[in-house]
């Protein structure tokens, strides 16, 4: 039986793709098209005057870019991997990391890119299916857990929800990529904090299929760039620990080959669920019991004791302050005390809605996609009706030429058989009239 994952999971990301019958019929007039199916060579010979075309037995839909763009082989030609499903690989790191640039880049989509500070991906999208080495991609784009227009627990809710759902309905990641910028000066909290998120969500049984990219290296000088690359490599607090147990690290430099060569290390690698995935449907966790869920408790819980730290700190000057009797520096100090205790209720309100998020992302998950089976299998049933009438109407075409051919033979051969027997019953001269006709011609010379 045939897995349903790829073909759902185009059906939860419609907005980029189109649908059209596999028998190429959308762009052919009537007549064109009976042109083509009668110098076929299933319409020639006796079948042509006995069999009129029939619909395909399965008549199955399939998924197309909407656009032309670059690729290792255009969508239109792109053959079927040998098992039919369709390569997802997710794309993950910090905002700003060049995640979507990298997913344009190789896949030709046009998805949002963020400029200056602030974030554009807020939430997960997928590129347009491109064709690579004889299989099917597609990227998956996330946000980053320093998101600028959501909070930490509003992206792993988000991220929890899109994956616990695609792996209940039978898709499993290819792999995962990771870019970081090697521009970075140091691996600061921000990357740091990323890359656990990061470990917590794959495992460690699924580090086989992740490859660590380094990108803007036109940023700095190759010197600089490959200190830090081999610094990256060989520190425990980095990415050395990954690397150890099976994952691949490469450079990009922001061309389309860069680009190619990074999917090639995962696109034939047997699809694995992430551990967030088994964590969360095939035991059946809540989120706040996840490792995902754990280790943003634990950050929640550090910038909660930090932040009580900075309070008593404050509070410490206020004081200080009142007894020195500057109104200027206790104005100050009464407005960072105010949006140190907003902070404070926003990282404890997070801390309590972890669980109540996840339930609500993942109920919208839920009803999203039912909402886009309900229109694939309306847009299914039309073309279905489409592609029948099209059919219907080049074999009454067909039918027609084939009785005005009949009739055409039919009177050929009553022209033929009326000469035949105009011929049997024309007199014909005798011997001797022959010999005279003859000889008479001879002396009228």
């Amino acid at each position: 039986m045939e897995d349903p994952g790829p073909r759902w999971f185009n059906t939860y990301f419609p907005i980029y793709t189109n649908y059209e019958v596999e028998f190429p019929i959308g762009s052919l007039s009537t007549a064109e098209l009976t042109e083509r199916l009668s110098s076929s060579p299933r319409a020639k010979g006796p079948s042509y005057s006995s069999q009129p075309v029939k619909e395909p037995h399965n008549t199955r839909l399939k998924s197309t870019p909407t656009g032309s763009y670059r690729s290792p082989k255009p969508s239109s030609e792109r053959d079927a991997n040998s098992s039919g499903d369709e390569v997802l690989i997710a794309v993950m790191g910090a905002t700003g990391s060049g995640k979507t640039t990298f997913i344009n880049t190789a896949s030709g989509s046009a998805l949002r890119v963020g400029s200056g500070l602030m974030s554009c991906t807020n939430t997960v999208q997928a590129s347009q299916p491109f064709s690579f080495d004889g299989r099917t991609v597609r990227l998956i784009d996330t946000p980053g857990f320093d998101d600028t227009t959501r909070t930490d627990t509003d992206v792993l809710t988000m991220i929890a929800a899109f994956l616990s759902g695609t792996y209940q309905h039978g898709v499993k990641l290819s792999g995962v990529i990771y870019i970081h910028r090697i521009s970075d000066f140091r691996m600061g909290g921000t990357s740091t904090r990323n890359f656990r998120m990061f470990r917590e969500l794959c495992g460690d049984t699924t580090l086989r299929n992740v490859v660590i990219v380094t990108n803007m290296w036109g940023e700095v000088s190759v010197d600089i760039g490959e200190a830090r690359e081999e610094e990256l490599k060989n520190r425990d607090i980095f990415f050395k620990p990954v690397l150890g147990k099976g994952a691949q690290m490469k450079r990009h430099d922001n061309t389309f080959d860069s680009a190619c060569t990074i999917i090639r290390c995962i696109a034939f690698k047997a699809p694995l669920p992430l551990r967030i995935q088994r964590e969360l449907v095939d035991e059946k966790k809540d989120i706040t019991e996840t490792a995902a869920g754990a280790e943003l408790g634990r950050e929640l819980h550090e910038q909660a004791m930090r932040y009580k730290a900075e309070q008593r700190q404050l509070q410490d000057e206020m004081n200080e302050a009142l007894r020195q009797k500057d109104e200027q520096a206790r104005e100050e100090l009464e407005q960072a005390t105010a949006q140190l205790n907003q902070d404070m209720m926003r990282v404890q309100n997070e801390s309590y809605r972890l669980a109540a998020s996840y339930a609500e992302e993942k109920e919208r998950f839920q009803r999203r996609m039912q909402d886009l089976e309900v229109t694939s299998r309306l847009e299914i049933e039309r073309q279905a009706a489409e592609y029948k009438r099209r059919i219907d109407e080049v074999n009454d075409t067909l039918r027609q030429t084939r009785e005005a051919e009949l009739r055409e033979k039919m009177e050929l051969a009553a022209t033929l058989q009326r000469l035949q027997k105009q011929h049997a019953e024309a007199p014909r001269p005798g011997l001797f009239a022959s010999i005279g006709s003859a000889l008479d011609s001879i002396f009228h010379r």
